[in-house]
């Protein structure tokens, strides 16, 4: 059942998304928001967690356009993993996870690496600024820290990359390179 909402003098009609729209979302999407979600919470348990939770409150109700349901989607998986996992900016990272061999690892499997042994706030802000393209401002007001915390460690996730990606010998290789320090700001400029 969808609602109706007639908006201002022109009387155009707005549809709210129904449960069923937002249970086609996460079917349709399923594999982009749990990716969302794993990359966030970098644990498969607490992914699901937040899935099955986003979906959840999906179903609930939410008084959002059908036009929204897509992003409101994405919003309410990033809002659950912020309760799940309550990133701060300070909050050591998680013990790096035993790598499997790097043969044959592309740029993108060595940044997600490095993307999971990351510190929690730091990856969050990655994630959310950089990867689903929330402004700062957002990213501030959802992880309940200031737009500065933000910047910081946006530059520092971004350099954690640079580095994970530049030091893959792999990846060295296959560019016909030898090993370098990265390029960019030192991590004494981020802290």
């Amino acid at each position: 059942m969808l609602s109706h909402r007639t908006d201002g003098p022109l009387g155009r009609v707005s549809e709210y998304a129904s449960a069923k729209d937002f249970c086609g979302i996460f079917h349709q999407d399923m594999d982009v928001l749990y990716w969302l979600a794993l990359t966030l919470t970098a644990d498969t348990d607490k992914a699901e967690q937040c899935f099955v939770a986003g979906l959840d409150e999906c179903m609930a109700g939410n008084p959002v356009f059908k036009e929204w349901t897509r992003s409101w989607s994405k919003r309410v998986v990033i809002k659950n993993a912020i309760r799940l996992i309550s990133p701060r900016p300070g909050m050591p990272a998680s013990p790096p996870l035993a790598r499997a061999a790097e043969s044959g690892e592309s740029q993108a499997q060595v940044a997600l690496a490095a993307l999971t042994h990351m510190k929690p706030f730091d990856r969050f802000v990655f994630v959310m600024s950089v990867l689903e393209g929330y402004p700062a401002r957002d990213c501030a007001t959802l992880l309940g820290c200031s737009a500065t915390d933000v910047a910081k460690a946006r530059v520092r996730a971004l350099l954690e990359i640079q580095r994970a990606t530049e030091l893959s010998p792999v990846l060295q290789a296959a560019d016909g390179r030898e090993s370098r320090a990265p390029l960019g700001l030192n991590d004494a400029e981020v802290a």
